[in-house]
């Protein structure tokens, strides 16, 4: 017999012996019973899982709603809020493995004739909100708990058909719902009410989220936030327009920031509709409205005047002298070029962007991402820091296109609003000693990169933002919104709390200047 041979045949003996070894094994009682536990707690998850899917639903009336709840597995947790055809809020709630919907479907025909006929009927419905919901949250859970348990006994008799086996499944699938809803509540975030996520229609946004103007007044207040919901959505379902649909806070401005329009056809609709749903008192534009900077183009700028408020805009480096100038015949126009200007009680200071660079291939020297033109843009920051410094009053918002001009103003002013990059981004200036803390906000493009953008697989989202000052004139909250893009419809709107902890600064806030 070859050397091969007996090779073969001992490794032939070993895998013999292993297998004998490891079948002993499992008919050992241990990993007998090892194994029946590991299947009685799969069937009982199936089981619950079953039992969610078929059976975690149930109605709830929240005011003038027939309102359906379920909770669904989740790797996220979180909570959908949809109100057809107005949209549906998405609130960062809680973690764990369950999600919880709120479908607020027909109304009451009831109730909801009740309520025309009384008008102080939806400000009580409004403020027995809470309670509707925590007795119909009480009610999802014990019929989650039950039919999770029902399913996993059911499925585990089919199975096993043995009452102990049956009876263990059906504690193992009452600690695994306990252990579930358990997570939820434990990492419960009330306060999600005030940060919430919508989609659906554009014009629908500020009465669904509610009035951020208010959040000064009732942040940390969930119970308020909720009944402020209810009651807006209630006025538009039950009143075409006898009713507002929010009251704002005396005192509070409300800024809407666009940058980079780039000729788009769909911007100025978009711009005008939250102008007149948010109730905007002034536009803020950082720059390239333009593609070109030509002389026919500056026709484009004439949507302005329609906006009925007043329009703050800096040139960016698509947009010539002539556009500036174009701007600067609106009758509603103030354009800032190393200037400062109080417009509706915000005093803001802003500068154009030293480049014109309409044309990457045929801009002159100098124009490009080189040591020449970052010196030229950080000299820009460094020449309205000193604007700021000597101006007679102080500064509430320095506007800049490109983000690296903003590095020479972090401590002049509390906010820096900039676009030029096309991607939005929220982050803190490195601080200086004795100076304010300062905050930049760069905006995406409003035009979805304009018809250039139409070149791309996937068009760029329209965005602009919305921002929420107080009557001290500091930044309470701001809502950043989203159209999915050219020829879309999806809209998303996201709302921040400014919190009392300032951001830590993002890495990368002084890179060089972008070409675009």
């Amino acid at each position: 017999m070859s050397e091969t041979d007996q090779k073969q045949r001992h490794v032939g003996r070993l895998v013999r012996a292993t297998g004998q070894g490891l079948a002993r094994a499992v008919r050992s009682t241990p990993s007998r019973k090892a194994g029946f536990a590991l299947v009685m707690f799969g069937v009982a998850a199936v089981g619950v899982i079953i039992g969610v899917l078929l059976g975690a639903h149930t109605d709830a009336d929240v005011g003038p709603f027939r309102a359906e709840m379920s909770i669904t597995p989740s790797v996220v947790g979180d909570s959908e809020v949809a109100i057809p055809p107005l949209g549906s809020l998405h609130l960062n709630s809680h973690d764990g493995p369950t999600h919880l919907s709120v479908n607020l479907g027909a109304l009451d025909q009831g109730r909801t004739e009740a309520l025309l006929d009384d008008p102080a009927g939806i400000t009580r419905a409004s403020q027995t909100a809470l309670d509707d919901v925590k007795e119909g949250l009480i009610r999802l859970v014990m019929r989650t708990v039950a039919v999770s348990v029902l399913c996993a006994m059911v499925l585990a008799a089919l199975i096993f058909r043995n009452v102990r086996r049956v009876a263990w499944s059906g504690f193992i699938a009452l600690a695994i719902v306990a252990s579930s809803l358990g997570t939820a509540a434990a990492t419960l975030r009330p306060n999600s009410i005030e940060e919430p996520r919508y989609e659906g229609l554009l014009v629908n946004a500020p009465a669904v989220v509610g009035d951020a103007r208010a959040i000064a007044d009732n942040y940390g207040r969930y119970a308020e936030q909720l009944q402020h919901i209810v009651s807006n959505v209630s006025r538009i379902y039950t009143t075409v327009s006898t009713l507002p649909v929010y009251q704002p806070a005396p005192g509070t401005t409300s800024v809407l920031h666009v940058s980079d329009l780039h000729l788009s056809p769909t911007a100025w609709s978009m711009i005008r509709t939250v102008v007149e749903q948010f109730g905007i008192d002034v536009v803020v534009d950082t720059g390239d409205v333009t593609d070109w900077g030509s002389e026919p183009e500056a026709s484009y700028v004439a949507s302005i005047s329609l906006l009925k408020v007043p329009y703050v805009y800096i040139r960016g480096n698509h947009d010539s002298v002539a556009t500036s100038a174009a701007v600067a015949r609106q009758s509603n126009a103030v354009v800032l070029d190393n200037g400062v200007a109080t417009v509706a009680g915000l005093t803001f200071a802003g500068i154009g962007d030293p480049r014109f660079t309409p044309d990457k291939e045929t801009s002159p020297a100098g124009s490009g991402n080189s040591k020449q033109t970052a010196e030229r843009v950080i000299g820009t920051g460094q020449q309205l820091a000193t604007t700021i410094k000597a101006a007679d009053r102080p500064v509430d918002i320095a506007l800049v296109h490109d983000p690296a001009s903003a590095v020479a103003l972090t401590g002049t002013c509390p906010l820096v609003l900039a676009g030029h990059t096309h991607k939005r981004e929220v982050s803190m200036l490195a601080p200086v000693p004795g100076g304010m803390p300062t905050r930049m906000m760069v905006e995406g493009s409003t035009g979805g990169a304009g018809l250039r953008g139409l070149k791309d697989e996937k068009p760029l989202p329209l965005a602009m933002s919305v921002l929420y000052f107080d009557e001290n004139k500091v930044l309470q909250a701001y809502d950043d919104i989203q159209v999915g893009g050219p020829g879309q419809a999806q809209v998303t709107l996201e709302r921040k709390v400014i919190k009392d902890e300032q951001p830590t600064p993002s890495e990368g806030q002084h890179a060089p200047p972008t070409p675009r």
